[in-house]
């Protein structure tokens, strides 16, 4: 695999030593050959493997230095980061690496994507995008992660790849914490192992010197080199280990399939009955109402002959789906602008929102992201009587919000609140847009 006159600064993967090989003095000392398995013994979910733990290897180095069929880099969205695994591989690999970047236009956060190795002693490059961490967002960023390792050996295993150097994919630009992310990293290597492991020889991952620590200790939770050091590292794995293939899980989001959907336990030996059996018990949810065809439905909507309680529905089916949206994105970016927030209540109780139209940039941000923040931070708030107030003030060409953006806002909040009960005996909860050009907010209350 070396290229003709590679560098002697190079590192040959076969000479590394494997995980297993590491522990190998401690087992002979320890006189493991007599350790045994017993059925009252509580297994790890990640067991004791020879074979995997061969397959693994800890090198404190510079991931560019390895000589295997690919290395890792974590870059951004471009593919253009300025990171120290980043700028070391590309200075190795050659100028032709920047024009080869060029022609895969970018790559989303949690993908893959491949390139030659050019200069480098490794024949290919796999590039992917780690998650920026929020931990508001945390899911979001676990499954990105999860998609980041698990993308890369993917690939690996479709180019036919018997060993890859992995980079530590979470860059401390990007914010993510080390463990938690070293955590997600051996889980899916270890998982990926189990299902393909006769597809790969050889997985590394290239350390610093400031990481090393953080691996050393988690290797033994996934990699357990004994039975005893897998029944000593099973009280510290995490409560969430991930699927059978390291993904994390989000129970929220899991479907539960069962025989009789919402039939009570004690019916079940009456299967047998037939077309006879009361179906009166099934849910309410749209599945067990099987609303019909969705696109006739839009199609009426279109030509206005849709009645109001099915349109009402249409929206509220609209607001779930972006509140989904809202919860799932990074939209730090936007929380930032601090051009929504909660200023109090007036003299009526209701609390009073405001939007400061001189901190929306609208020509240089994703105006689509800022309706999802303001569905996020207005969800909670909608339940009850509120004051929206929109303040012109400053406001010039690049932020000078349009009446349209405005109307918008007005009709996400509308289709939260239709169908509430209304409190206090009010006819609805009361939405006012009040366009001032003033900086003193006064108490609202017709």
């Amino acid at each position: 695999m070396d290229p003709l006159g590679a560098p002697s600064q190079f590192v040959d993967v076969d000479t590394l030593l494997s995980w297993g090989d590491s522990y190998e003095d401690e087992l002979s000392s320890s006189d493991t050959s007599t350790e045994t398995f017993h059925e009252d013994i509580i297994r790890s979910p990640f067991l004791y493997n020879k074979d995997i733990n061969g397959k693994v290897v800890l090198w404190k180095g510079d991931v560019a230095l390895l000589n295997c069929t690919a290395i890792v880099n974590t870059s951004n969205e471009s593919l253009t980061d300025k990171n120290p695994v980043s700028e070391s591989i590309f200075m190795l690999a050659g100028p032709d690496l920047k024009e080869d970047l060029q022609k895969l236009k970018g790559c989303r956060t949690g993908e893959a994507k491949l390139t030659k190795g050019f200069n480098l002693a490794a024949r290919f490059i796999i590039h992917t995008v780690g998650p920026k961490y929020k931990s508001r967002y945390r899911t979001a960023a676990e499954s990105s992660l999860y998609s980041c390792y698990r993308n890369a050996l993917q690939l690996a295993k479709e180019q036919s790849m018997s060993s890859v150097g992995f980079c530590v994919i979470n860059s401390a630009k990007r914010g993510y914490p080390l463990e938690d992310a070293t955590h997600i990293a051996l889980r899916t290597v270890r998982r990926f192992l189990e299902i393909h492991g006769e597809t790969i020889e050889k997985v590394v991952f290239a350390v610093s010197e400031l990481e090393e620590a953080t691996y050393q200790k988690l290797l033994p939770l996934y990699f357990p080199r004994s039975l005893k050091e897998e029944s000593r590292s099973l009280p510290y794995l995490p409560s969430d280990i991930g699927n059978a293939e390291g993904e994390p899980v989000v129970p929220e989001r899991q479907i539960r399939i069962s025989e009789k959907p919402g039939a009570p336990e004690d019916n079940q030996e009456e299967e047998g009955e037939g077309l006879g059996v009361d179906i009166s018990f099934i849910g309410s949810h749209a599945f067990a109402r099987m609303e019909g065809d969705i696109d006739k439905q839009r199609k009426l909507i279109l030509q206005g002959q849709l009645s109001e309680a099915a349109l009402q529905k249409q929206h509220q089916r609209n607001y779930n789906r972006w509140l989904c949206q809202a919860r799932s994105e990074d939209l730090s970016d936007i929380a930032s602008l601090k051009a929504l927030y909660q200023t109090g209540v007036d003299n009526c109780g209701r609390t009073v929102m405001v939007v400061v139209g001189r901190n929306i940039p609208v020509t240089l941000i994703d105006m689509d992201k800022a309706l999802l923040y303001f569905i996020h931070v207005m969800d909670h708030i909608a339940v009850k009587e509120y004051v929206l107030v929109y303040f012109h003030t400053l406001t010039s060409e690049y932020n000078h919000l349009d009446s349209d953006f405005l109307k918008k806002l007005y009709d996400v909040v509308d289709v939260k609140t239709e169908g509430q009960n209304p409190p206090c005996g009010q006819p609805e909860p009361a939405v006012f847009i009040n366009i001032t050009r003033t900086d003193r907010l006064s108490s609202f209350c017709p």
